[in-house]
């Protein structure tokens, strides 16, 4: 017996034994490419930004990396306090660990990783170099089965980053002064208009989810009995089907803004003001 057939997978005793990786004679590995690229890219500056602790706040802008604030942070950028004001490392560290959390196990973001970094397969109807497969059942995989729970923590930062596009409405000392150090009136910049499209882009990803779409209508026998709740799953049903595009679109959002942020608090940049 060769060793061919004590594999598991595509190269198992029971599958056709064809000595070719594919098939296909198409370019199907320029979507794998394409995402390992863009998500080196993303965990590269990432994890500059976050372990940097320097240059995430242009009032009235915070940047999302480091929101919500609750460690050492500059003044004006915590909003809720400084709980871990003790804590020696970049604050962006000890609120990071929720949202990437939330990516991290997303099952659309393990089908990109998935294939683009461990080519488990590369794509479709291409073998992949593995010789055995456990699935999600073995350390560190199976904690992808936290999807849910960081769904929930989720919501919060959506909110969190929600208020914080309020927050950024705010006017600049100095601006429209009415006297007594009192000002009127509101800030709207380039960066007000980059968090609004994020925290949209933001919500729309967590909302598409398939974790929110159990949670609207999961374990319900009769939709008839439950039509606030079928609505609700209706209409999650509708956005999970883009649930793919709003994970990029957000991820791209999500590094602009912070971007944008550090440019303008570096001084490299000023703040493109409208009013």
């Amino acid at each position: 017996m060769s060793t061919r057939t004590k594999h598991t997978g595509v190269f198992g005793p029971t599958r056709a034994h064809i000595d070719a990786a594919t098939l296909r004679t198409d370019r199907w590995w320029i979507p794998p490419l394409v995402t390992f690229v863009l998500f080196s890219a993303f965990v590269i500056y990432s994890t500059i930004r976050a372990f940097s602790g320097s240059d995430y706040y242009a009032k009235p802008y915070l940047s999302p990396f480091y929101s919500p604030c609750l460690g050492d942070c500059v003044e004006g950028a915590s909003d809720f306090g400084q709980p871990f004001g003790w804590f020696p490392l970049s604050a962006a560290l000890i609120i990071l660990i929720f949202p990437l959390g939330f990516r991290l196990t997303c099952y659309y973001y393990r089908k990109s990783y998935y294939r683009a970094f461990w080519l488990s397969p590369p794509a479709c109807a291409v073998a992949e170099p593995h010789v055995k497969y456990t699935g999600e059942t073995r350390f560190p995989l199976i904690l992808q089965n936290l999807h849910r729970y960081f769904w929930y923590a989720a919501i919060v930062i959506g909110c969190v980053l929600t208020f914080d596009v309020f927050l950024a409405f705010r006017p600049m000392p100095g601006e429209y002064a009415l006297g007594d150090g009192e000002t009127s009136g509101i800030h709207m910049g380039l960066g007000t208009l980059l968090m609004i499209v994020n925290v949209v882009l933001i919500w729309l990803y967590t909302l598409s989810c398939h974790s929110c779409r159990h949670a609207v209508g999961g374990r319900l026998r009769h939709f008839s009995k439950h039509p606030v709740r079928y609505k609700l799953w209706t209409l999650v049903s509708k956005l999970n089907v883009n649930h793919g595009r709003y994970a990029w679109a957000s991820l791209f959002s999500v590094a602009l803004v912070d971007l944008y942020v550090y440019l303008v608090a570096s001084g490299a940049i000023q703040d493109v003001r409208f009013f």
